[in-house]
């Protein structure tokens, strides 16, 4: 396995991170503790999760990840042998059942969140704190383009300043409870702000952010690939399979048992008839070279130079195994120049 420096810390993390959003509803804790057993036993140092998780997101779930976390830690007394990681759910309009539905990204609901996730992980600290989703509307979940009309200057004086929620992830570093910061599916302009934001007012400076990006998606090295990698703000990516369609597993209408777009017939975020065809190709390709599909979109992420980490998860210890395995594979000239030639045809079917 190989470790990379997260962000400007002096904290180094495995090139592979295990993402945890399907434990506490596809995955039983018992399943769980088995995937975590067995990546920190392949090298894996960097787990993954959220207060929102499990997903999809449910009353019924909300922060039943972390728990099945914390209650892996306590076990297993592995707490000092991995890199932890959580966010901070932005606006929840969609999810009433967090926060009544009126979740801000103010420092009164940071502080409490925080505690709240640390108090379901069974742990003192977090070494990662994220903002789930900026508070503002933008361009993030699915939206490739920025809409000016989303914009509306007189309102936002409704919406929590970036200082504010910079100074409450930093208050958080002072107390010890949090080591580091980071944001998520976040635009340039946003990276930018927290980046100012800390210099202009001696705040804590963000280390990572953690966007979607994928053979499907690769709208992240148009405008925030410049920015991480000179920032050194590093990526972590999720979503690499594209909700597993880049595995293989849904070409030619399959759907099979347990899948995501199997189960939950709103997740067609990927599954458009640009994606679906772009997704053919990748695997064509994959399969000329005798790959496996999964593997070569896991690695073609990897051997991106602004990525820190890449972010699988697994509903089965198949796909895990076969995802965790891609660590020791590096593509060929001919693979990359196919994947380029295939980019240049679909280019970002799935933002």
């Amino acid at each position: 396995m190989e470790y990379r420096q997260l962000g400007s810390t002096d904290i180094r993390v495995s090139t592979i991170t295990l993402g945890s959003m399907t434990w506490g509803m596809q995955n039983s804790a018992c399943e769980a503790f088995e995937q975590l057993d067995y990546a920190l036993d392949k090298g894996i140092n960097f787990i993954d999760t959220a207060e929102l998780y499990a997903i999809p997101p449910t009353a019924e779930t909300y922060g039943k990840t972390e728990t099945i976390i914390g209650q892996w830690l306590a076990q297993s007394g592995q707490r000092q042998n991995i890199i932890l990681a959580s966010k901070v759910c932005g606006p929840t309009a969609w999810v009433p059942h967090i926060r009544q539905g009126k979740a801000r990204l103010t420092r009164q609901q940071i502080v409490q969140a925080c505690e709240d996730s640390l108090k379901r992980l069974q742990t003192d600290y977090l070494d990662l704190y994220q903002v789930h989703w900026p508070e503002r509307p933008t361009n993030f979940f699915g939206r490739l383009g920025f809409e000016p009309d989303s914009v509306n200057f007189s309102q936002d004086t409704d919406i929590t300043p970036i200082d504010e929620t910079l100074s409450a992830l930093h208050e958080l570093v002072q107390s010890g409870k949090v080591r580091h910061v980071g944001i998520s599916n976040e635009t340039p302009w946003g990276l930018m702000q927290y980046l100012s934001a800390a210099t202009e007012r001696d705040l804590t400076r963000i280390v990572s952010i953690q966007n979607p990006y994928s053979l499907l998606n690769r709208s992240f090295e148009i405008g925030l690939a410049e920015c991480a990698y000179r920032e050194h703000v590093g990526l972590l990516a999720y979503s690499p399979l594209g909700f597993g369609m880049l595995s293989g597993k849904y070409d030619n209408g399959a759907l099979p048992a347990n899948g995501r777009i199997t189960l939950f017939e709103n997740y067609q975020r990927y599954r458009t008839a640009e994606g679906i065809a772009a997704t053919h190709a990748y695997s064509a390709l994959a399969r000329e070279h005798g790959l496996d599909p999964a593997q070569m979109a896991l690695a073609f992420i990897r051997a991106q130079p602004f990525v820190t980490s890449v972010i699988i998860g697994a509903t089965n210890m198949q796909q895990l195994t076969s995802n965790i395995a891609s660590a020791d594979l590096n593509l060929s000239g001919a693979v990359n120049e196919g994947i380029q030639r295939i980019h240049k045809l679909h280019p970002n079917p799935c933002p």
